[in-house]
Parts: C-alpha cells; sequence; structure tokens
C-alpha cells in the first residue's frame, strides 16, 4: 500500500456558501404539485430533497423529504407520502433521475386514486417551491498525500465536506462523490476509493460522515510503525 499513498495529482477541498431563493411558483393540489416537479429548476429539486440535511446538519442523518411532508402532512394523502419518503436519493446518479422518480410516482398515485385530484391545501399551506444556490470558493487545503488528505479532513468544515459528498455527485454529476474519485483516479487506491463510495451518506450526521471516512482511510494507510 506504501507505494498508492503519494497522488499523482494534489487535492483541493472547496467550500461553499448557501442561499435559498424563492421562485414564485407554488401548488394547491396533487396535479399542479405533479407539473411543477417537471418542469421546476432542478435547483428547486435539490432545495427540497436535501434542505433539512443543509439547515440542520449537526442533528439529523436522514433529511425528511419536502415533498412527502406536504402530501402527507398539508393534503392528507399518507400512502403516497410514505412512497415519497421511501425514494432513496443515493439511488439516484443525477437529479434528473431523482426528479423523473419523485414524478412518476405522483402520476401513478394519481393514476390509481381519482379523487386525490380533488384535494386542495388550505390557504396558506401551498407548497412553495424553493431553488438551492451554492456560491463554490477554494479553501487554504491542498493535500498530496492520504496522509494529508486525513489531516485537512479533520479541519476543514462541514459546509466543505457536503459539498464534496453530496453537491459533487448530484448537481455537478462527477458520477461519485469527490473523494473517492480523488482516490481511484490519482492515488490510484480503486479498493479504497470504492469503499468510500459505498457509504450512504445520507444515513449519517456530517459528523459521524467525517470520522467514518477518515477511520476507512486511516485503516488502509501504511503503518508508520511497523
Amino acid at each position: 500500500m506504501a507505494d498508492l499513498v503519494k497522488g499523482k495529482e494534489p487535492f483541493r477541498f472547496y467550500t461553499r456558501l448557501h442561499l435559498s431563493e424563492l421562485t414564485g411558483l407554488r401548488a394547491s393540489t396533487l396535479g399542479q404539485l405533479l407539473e411543477l416537479i417537471k418542469t421546476a429548476p432542478e435547483a428547486c429539486i435539490y432545495h427540497h430533497t436535501h434542505r433539512f440535511l443543509q439547515q440542520h446538519q449537526y442533528l439529523s442523518p436522514e433529511p425528511p423529504n419536502d415533498f412527502a411532508y406536504w402530501v402527507s402532512q398539508v393534503l392528507g394523502e399518507d400512502k403516497l407520502g410514505e412512497e415519497l419518503a421511501s425514494i432513496d436519493t443515493v439511488e439516484y446518479p443525477s437529479l434528473k433521475e431523482l426528479r423523473e422518480k419523485i414524478a412518476s410516482t405522483i402520476e401513478k398515485y394519481l393514476a390509481e386514486d381519482q379523487f386525490a385530484k380533488l384535494r386542495f391545501a388550505r390557504a396558506g399551506e401551498e407548497f412553495h417551491f424553493i431553488k438551492s444556490i451554492s456560491f463554490v470558493v477554494p479553501t487554504k487545503h491542498l493535500v498530496y498525500s492520504l496522509e494529508e488528505f486525513v489531516e485537512a479532513l479533520r479541519l476543514v468544515t462541514l459546509d466543505s465536506l457536503y459539498f464534496h459528498i453530496f453537491e459533487a455527485r448530484l448537481r455537478l454529476m462527477r458520477g461519485s462523490n469527490d473523494f473517492s474519485n480523488w482516490i481511484e483516479n490519482s492515488i490510484g487506491d480503486r479498493n479504497l476509493g470504492r469503499l468510500i463510495a459505498k457509504l450512504d451518506p445520507y444515513t449519517y450526521t456530517l459528523d459521524a460522515l467525517r470520522n467514518t471516512i477518515i477511520n476507512i482511510i486511516k485503516k488502509r494507510m501504511p503503518d508508520k510503525n511497523g
């Protein structure tokens, strides 16, 4: 393993500044919600499937889905709410595919329950579409080896971790998280990269995710005392 520790290219840690912006789009019925899910900017789909994780990243490992919550709590469609909540975000490599899964789930439900089209949200309880805007900026952390990577990962903010794990995969469509890509392609350790890629980040708090990744890498690093 010792000959694989140094990377061919360095890894630069980035972080992001996050803003939420109202779009003016709103839905009162399932039909309206479906049409807007199909046509709203991808930044809206991202916001409403990742909002809780972004805003409460220290508190909860599994962010609720805004669509599922509104369908259940406002329209009273508990069965559909459960189906939307059960969509496993990590299975979808792009926001396009995640959007299609959410839309097809609602379409199927509407086809099976004609009365669902008739239910309206009360005034003031409409679903308002919000889009997530990120400004990505570099940090001072530039690393060339796994040892340096681990030390930097201990120091970077949770926003940096969030960017490289969640936004890189879904919003930038890099296929996997940035850490796995660098470890596979620059360090040359495909097995280690895939171990990290196989993690389901939605089942961890960000702090726990950081510690898990560090521990996985440390187990693969050569023993300096050996």
